[in-house]
């Protein structure tokens, strides 16, 4: 899709941490337990991590928790990642799914930090607007990383025939499963992609085609 996922992974980063200036407390909603201050260090965490997937090449970052003042904290990971990341996309880099590239990070990190960015804002009643193209971006790969890992890894069973995904305000559609499409699920580009990540319910009732069959392959969960 031609999306710079560098620089809207700094501007997804930034309107999480504008988020952290609210009630850390607030419970968040699809994460367990988990308060707005866990999920920044959740996030933090995760950034740390694929920096060092990159400078270090390998996947074994040592987690330490995070000091009380968490919004510093969280910067800090941020501009790290960010920096990190700001090396030639093809180079090489440690990665759970090929490619194997500093690319897959960039990607990566930016399309978690959407998905995150919208729970700390629903965990504190604020609107979201997500972008449609970056929305079937990660559409996109669910479909060719998160599910198939999903699959290799025993959480999710492989689907046997196809159901196609169509964005409505983006005119684009995708195909998960063999074959041709048995069944096709619609909706906004943000709608399947919160949907996907189960923030919110699949549009059953925008279904064509073998419903049962639908209700199958998208069963999941098809992200980690």
């Amino acid at each position: 899709m031609g999306l710079d996922h560098l620089a809207l992974l700094r501007r997804e980063l930034a309107t999480f941490e504008d988020c952290l200036s609210g009630d850390l407390s607030a419970r968040v909603e699809h994460c367990g337990d988990w308060t707005l201050r866990d999920l920044a260090e959740h996030l933090g965490q995760e950034n740390l991590w694929a920096a060092t997937a990159v400078t270090e090449r390998h996947g074994d970052h040592q987690r330490s928790p995070a000091p009380a003042d968490i919004v510093a904290w969280f910067a800090d990971t941020a501009r790290i990642l960010t920096d990190a990341l700001a090396a030639d996309p093809a180079t090489e880099a440690w990665t759970f799914f090929p490619p194997h590239t500093v690319g897959f990070w960039r990607r990566r990190r930016c399309l978690e930090t959407l998905v995150h960015r919208w729970d700390a804002e629903h965990a504190l009643g604020l609107p979201s607007q997500l972008d449609p193209l970056l929305c079937g971006d990660g559409i996109a790969e669910v479909i060719e990383v998160l599910a198939p890992r999903q699959v290799q890894r025993g959480r999710a069973i492989r689907p046997s025939v196809a159901v196609r995904l169509t964005a409505t305000d983006l005119n684009s559609s995708w195909l998960f499963g063999p074959g041709e499409a048995v069944a096709t699920l619609s909706g906004t580009a943000a709608e399947l992609l919160l949907a996907l990540w189960g923030r919110v319910p699949l549009p059953w009732n925008e279904v064509t085609g073998d419903h049962l069959a639908a209700r199958r392959v998208l069963r999941g969960p098809l992200v980690p």
